[in-house]
């Protein structure tokens, strides 16, 4: 290389060449000092221009090398468009490296991946999928469309989503099934258990082969503190439960739906909390009635 001339300053021939500067140069001190302090002003700017240490260098008797990049890997970035190529180019490279070592991408296009993300052999990533910082999916996991994952670890074989929220701290055993509109939250969950639809756990330590029925709620935050829920292994929690922590479910208990528990359960015991049916016959009729003569 001889020099390097800025776009704006260059002939006609000098424009024709395709190779150009990526704007990385690495200069030898105290060497460098020296190249800058006899560097000239440009004519028309009135700046001194850096990349003039190259001529300057070259002038001097020493050797200038260069390197020849790929272009996505020098991309520059100075504004938010060119923001999203350079995370655009870096996320074709995750995907790929990820179907390189093992993983199924059905719509490779439509999944997005932090860089740290860990993702073992097997492992099949329906469209519209993000997985986020500090995740590991164990061989042979099946993440469903429209989840989103960080912070998650989880075991072999484990089928996640659709439409699964997995917040930091969720830990999942080998097996475990996590289904559409759960969201969890610094969870342990055991081998085999399942949370299939519609249900928050937070701040649980869940046992194996347990099920959580749809709309179970951990009420884990009291407005002040977190409290933790303990369910044993082979517990099943009815839908549309509200476990309010601190609260433990022992091994192979059975909550009836509807319940909310607020006292620790033994093991192998059946709870169930729910208030009085009261039914008042024509009851409907006349509230309405009621209601009716007042309506604006």
């Amino acid at each position: 290389m001889l020099k390097i001339t800025e776009e704006k300053d260059a002939n006609d021939d000098e424009k024709k060449i395709t190779f150009v500067n990526a704007g990385m140069m690495a200069l030898r001190a105290p060497l460098v000092f020296d190249l800058l302090a006899g560097l000239q002003n440009n004519t028309k700017t009135g700046e001194k221009y850096l990349t003039d240490c190259i001529e300057a260098a070259r002038q001097s008797g020493h050797n200038v090398v260069t390197i020849k990049a790929e272009q996505t890997e020098v991309l520059g970035v100075n504004d938010r468009a060119d923001l999203a190529q350079a995370e655009a180019v870096m996320q074709d490279q995750l995907r790929k490296a990820a179907m390189t070592a093992g993983a199924t991408l059905i719509a490779p296009e439509t999944v997005f991946l932090h860089h740290d993300a860990v993702i073992e052999p097997d492992v099949i990533i329906e469209p519209h999928v993000v997985i986020g910082q500090a995740v590991h999916i164990g061989e042979g996991s099946e993440i469903k469309s429209f989840s989103h994952l960080e912070g998650v670890k989880t075991g072999p074989c484990c089928v996640i989503g659709p439409y699964a929220r997995l917040r930091p701290g969720t830990n999942l055993g080998e097996g475990v099934k996590i289904g559409n509109f759960v969201e969890t939250k610094n969870i342990t969950m055991g081998d085999l258990s399942k949370a299939n639809h519609l249900t928050y756990l937070g701040d649980s330590t869940i046992g194996s082969k347990s099920n959580i029925g749809a709309g179970t709620i951990t009420c884990n935050y009291d407005g002040f503190n977190k409290h933790r829920t303990t369910i044993g292994d082979g517990a099943f929690i009815g839908s549309n439960s509200a476990l309010v922590a601190p609260v433990s479910i022992g091994d192979r208990a059975l909550v009836g739906a509807g319940s909310t528990i607020t006292r620790d359960v033994e093991d192998d015991a059946l709870v169930i909390v729910r208030g009085e049916t009261k039914t008042l016959s024509g009851g409907a009729t006349r509230l309405r009635q009621k209601y009716q003569k007042t309506k604006v």
